[in-house]
């Protein structure tokens, strides 16, 4: 079927008005589409244009289309704009020439010209001009030749406008939509030194493109932030092979602003984006950023509210989650608003190899906000929680905990341990082994130091209301 092909591309190529590039300008949301700007130098005769105009995205919203003329704005307009997508393919040539002539020439070259009556996945039925009605196994053929391409198939998606012009020359225009498929996130990597108090954290940008075009030379902008969409209807998708390109950590090369509510990152060179690839360049570059290991006990983390509030008195031993804090400021070396993102964390071992510790994702972050990553949980910190007492009258509750935390390790920690009020109000912790700091209107957290090799036992008591 090969040369059936090159003859119906020959045929539809002729007639495409492309123009010459101008410019191209994308606009990549972190919510799955882009804004695609196309300006182009074309030639306009005076009175009534047709114009075509292909290499758009597959998946092109196409009620988002905007054409201008930005040389002649006031005298050419647009009288209709069609989105053409019924592509030529093999069976909707074959399903247009139902009870029409076509000519199958088959394997051992033998030709058969006649009338198509039907087709499915395997056979071909044609009337032959002979009288006879054949049937011929599609992989017995291997030409079929038609007269001409049916008028609505065409080899790529395309804009088509009729345009009325008051005067004939060059012009230079600008053709804008939305095409969904494509979109952007932040991708880190951090390096914490030997001591877990500084890290080196580079940021990346990661491209994914899967609209069905190709984006050369393109003037690259971002938006992070959440912009709200209207729902739609799915747009047909089509099976799309994914494919990786990484590149080498480079010098940061986004300018970044404010854009209404959101921030916007351009690029300061132009770059190619092409179909079906996932493409990274660099964002950011941030050395010697100050940070802290955390040890945090919240047994609502791992277990919810129900075992929490009403455990039956045994103890519990639970998980000490590993944390590392720190804040989104100039004075740390950082203080550019942070997209969101999968942040992963390496540490150097003994012989000095990179080791992968664990990996956390952030929302957006404006600047000097401060920032936790849960990279695991440790080894050798082990918390148990258990109630020891509980007592009840008509009107109120007393209930006594104790926390044990034991620290296996060579150094000295602290434990933030988090205990949580199964009321918003009238509670009060009457007794207490260590201070605490009150968050909000149910939650508590006490900093414990614990001795290497050392066990540290936390209690309170707390008195409810109603």
């Amino acid at each position: 079927m090969k040369k059936l092909f090159v003859m119906v591309c020959l045929l539809f190529t002729s007639s495409v008005f492309a123009g010459e590039k101008e410019g191209l300008e994308l606009t990549i949301y972190n919510q799955n589409f882009g804004l695609v700007k196309d300006r182009r130098s074309m030639d306009f005769k005076s009175g009534i244009n047709d114009l075509r105009f292909t290499d758009v995205a597959a998946l092109i919203e196409p009620t988002s289309v905007h054409f201008k003329s930005l040389t002649n704005p006031a005298g050419c307009v647009i009288q209709e704009q069609n989105f053409e997508y019924d592509l030529v393919s093999a069976d909707k040539l074959l399903e247009k020439y139902v009870d029409k002539a076509i000519k199958i020439v088959t394997k051992d070259d033998k030709a058969y010209d006649g009338t198509l009556l039907s087709f499915d996945a395997e056979n071909i039925v044609i009337s032959a001009n002979n009288g006879l009605t054949m049937v011929c196994r599609k992989d017995n053929v291997r030409d079929i030749s038609f007269p001409e391409l049916p008028e609505g198939l065409i080899t790529k998606p395309t804009l088509m406008w009729q345009i009325a012009n008051d005067k004939a020359g060059k012009q230079v225009t600008e053709v804008s939509y939305l095409t969904q498929g494509i979109t952007w996130n932040a991708d880190y990597v951090v390096v914490i030194d030997k001591e877990d108090k500084f890290i080196d954290l580079a940021g990346w940008v990661t491209i994914d493109n899967k609209s069905g075009a190709a984006y050369k030379d393109a003037s690259l902008k971002l938006i992070a932030g959440e912009v709200h969409r209207a729902p739609e209807a799915d747009l047909e998708r089509g099976k799309r092979v994914y494919a990786a390109q990484m590149m080498e950590a480079a010098a940061p090369q986004f300018e970044e602003k404010a854009f209404f509510e959101y921030h916007m990152y351009t690029l300061q060179r132009s770059t190619t984006v092409r179909d079906n690839q996932t493409k990274q360049i660099s964002l950011l570059s941030a050395n010697n950023v100050p940070a802290k290991k955390l040890f945090i006990f919240d047994p609502v983390d791992y277990f919810g509210w129900y075992w929490y509030r009403y455990e039956d008195g045994q103890p519990k031993q639970q998980k000490v989650k590993v944390r590392i804090e720190l804040v989104n400021s100039k004075q740390n070396n950082l203080g550019m608003p942070l997209p969101k993102g999968k942040i992963k964390v390496y540490k150097q071992d003994t012989d000095g190899s990179m080791q992968f510790i664990g990996e956390d994702r952030i929302d957006h972050t404006p600047k000097d906000e401060k920032i936790r990553l849960y990279l695991g949980d440790a080894f050798d910190v082990v918390a148990e929680r258990k109630k020891i007492n509980y007592r009840q009258g008509e009107h109120w509750a007393e209930e006594t905990f104790e926390i044990s935390l034991r620290n296996h390790k060579e150094s000295d920690i602290e434990v933030n341990v988090v205990e949580r009020m199964w009321r918003y109000a009238n509670w009060k912790i009457t007794a207490k082994s260590h201070e605490f700091n009150k968050k909000d209107a149910q939650t508590v957290e006490f900093n414990v130091p614990v001795a290497k090799d050392g066990e540290t036992k936390l209690s309170y008591t707390v008195k409810y209301w109603w």
